[in-house]
C-alpha cells in the first residue's frame, strides 16, 4: 500500500503544481501590465513586477481548489486510460481505501490553501500597500465615502457616551486622514466633534489627532443663551475601543481579511449593535473555503472509474474545468444572496461544498456499484 500511496501522490501533486504553476504564470502577465499602468508615469518597470508578486498569494488563494481538481482529474484520467488504476484496483486498491488515499492527501492541500490565505496573502498585501505607499503615494487604504465605525465607552464623569467616527483613508501602519469623531450622550444628542486632517492610531485604540478642530454643543436642553463654541487644537489624543486592526479591517475587503481578523471584526460589530452579516458570511466562506480541496479532490475521484473509450483525457479535463468554475461561481452566489436574504452565515457557506460533495459521492457509488 506505500507504493500505491506514493505512485498516486507523486503523480497527482505533479499535476496540481504544473497546473497551479501555469495558471500563477498566466496570472502575473496580467498583474505586471495592470500594476505598470497604476505607477506614475517613468516608473521603473520593476517596480509593476513586484507589485505583481505580491499579488500572486490572492491569485493562488483563489484558483488553488480548481487547480487541485483539474491535476486530479488529469492524473486520475491518465491512470485509467493507460490502464494503471485498473492494475491497482485488481491488486486490491478498493474504492474505500482509494477514497481514503485521496481524503488524506486532499486534507493536505487544505491545509496549504489555508496556509496561504490566513498568512501569505495578509503578508504579501501588506508589502504591496507599503511599496504603492513609497512608489506612488498611493499607499493608502481607502474606499468609496470612507469607513464608519462606532464606539462606547464611559466618560470620567460615570456617564455613557456614544462615538461615530468616520475615517476616509489609512495605510497599514496605522497612519489616518480625513478623521471626524462625533461624540453623542445616552440620550442621543450631540456632544462634540473633531475634524483632523490626519493622525495616527495604534493597536491599543490609542488615537493621536493632528489638526484638530473642535466643535463643542451645550449638553443641556433648557439652555436657551448656550452657544457653540469652536476651537483649534494642534493635536488631540482620544483612547477608544477602535485599535488599528478594527479601522484596517473596515478600510478592507472582507475578501482580503485573514480569518481571524474577520472573527475580531464581527464581534466588534456585534458588541456595537452593528449589522455584520456580511462578514459573518465572509468569515465562514473563509474559514470552510481551504475544505474546497478536499470536495474537489472527491469530485475528481469518479473520473478514475470511467471507462477508458468514454472520452479523451482532454475532454475529461474540460469537464473538471466547467465543474470547479460552477463551484466557485455558487459559493460567490450563495454568499451575496445570503447577505441580500439574511440568511444563517455557516449554512451558506457549507452549502456549495455540502452540495458539490453529495455530488460526487453519488456519481461515485453509482460508478463503483454498475461500472
Amino acid at each position: 500500500m506505500k507504493t500505491v500511496r506514493r505512485l498516486l501522490y507523486r503523480e497527482i501533486v505533479a499535476s496540481v503544481a504544473f497546473v497551479t504553476l501555469a495558471f500563477m504564470a498566466l496570472f502575473y502577465f496580467i498583474a505586471v501590465v495592470e500594476e505598470l499602468e497604476r505607477l506614475r508615469k517613468g516608473a521603473p518597470a520593476w517596480h509593476g513586477a513586484l507589485l505583481a508578486l505580491y499579488g500572486l498569494p490572492t491569485h493562488l488563494y483563489d484558483v488553488f481548489p480548481i487547480t487541485v481538481l483539474i491535476g486530479t482529474v488529469f492524473s486520475l484520467t491518465r491512470l485509467a486510460q493507460t490502464s494503471e488504476f485498473t492494475i491497482l484496483r485488481t491488486g486490491g486498491l478498493g474504492p474505500g481505501r482509494a477514497l481514503g488515499l485521496l481524503t488524506l492527501l486532499a486534507c493536505g492541500f487544505a491545509a496549504f490553501s489555508f496556509a496561504v490565505g490566513d498568512w501569505l496573502v495578509p503578508l504579501a498585501d501588506q508589502q504591496a500597500e507599503r511599496s504603492r505607499s513609497r512608489w506612488s503615494g498611493g499607499g493608502m487604504m481607502q474606499r468609496a465615502g470612507g469607513a464608519w465605525l462606532k464606539d462606547r465607552l464611559v466618560a470620567a464623569d460615570g456617564k455613557e457616551r456614544w462615538f461615530t467616527v468616520h475615517v476616509q483613508a489609512a495605510t497599514i501602519d496605522g497612519e489616518v486622514s480625513g478623521v471626524r469623531i462625533f461624540e453623542f450622550d445616552a440620550q442621543g444628542r450631540l456632544l462634540q466633534r473633531w475634524s483632523a486632517t490626519q493622525g495616527r492610531v495604534d493597536g491599543e485604540g490609542r488615537w493621536t489627532l493632528n489638526e484638530v478642530q473642535r466643535t463643542r454643543w451645550p449638553d443641556a436642553v433648557d439652555t436657551a443663551q448656550a452657544t457653540v463654541v469652536e476651537d483649534q487644537l494642534p493635536t488631540h489624543a482620544w483612547r477608544s475601543q477602535l485599535s488599528q486592526g478594527v479601522v484596517a479591517a473596515a478600510l478592507l475587503k472582507a475578501s482580503n481579511m485573514s480569518t481571524i481578523e474577520l472573527y475580531r471584526y464581527t464581534r466588534h460589530l456585534a458588541r456595537q449593535e452593528q449589522a455584520a452579516q456580511r462578514y459573518e458570511i465572509q468569515f465562514w466562506r473563509k474559514a470552510v473555503y481551504p475544505f474546497a480541496c478536499v470536495v474537489m479532490a472527491a469530485l475528481a475521484l469518479p473520473f478514475a472509474y470511467l471507462h477508458a473509450r468514454g472520452g479523451g483525457i482532454s475532454a475529461r479535463v474540460f469537464i473538471g474545468i466547467m465543474l470547479g468554475i460552477s463551484f466557485v461561481l455558487l459559493d460567490y452566489v450563495a454568499g451575496h444572496v445570503g447577505v441580500l436574504q439574511n440568511w444563517t452565515p455557516w449554512l451558506v457557506a457549507l452549502t456549495p461544498s455540502l452540495l458539490y460533495l453529495g455530488l460526487s459521492m453519488t456519481a461515485f457509488a453509482w460508478l463503483v456499484r454498475y461500472r
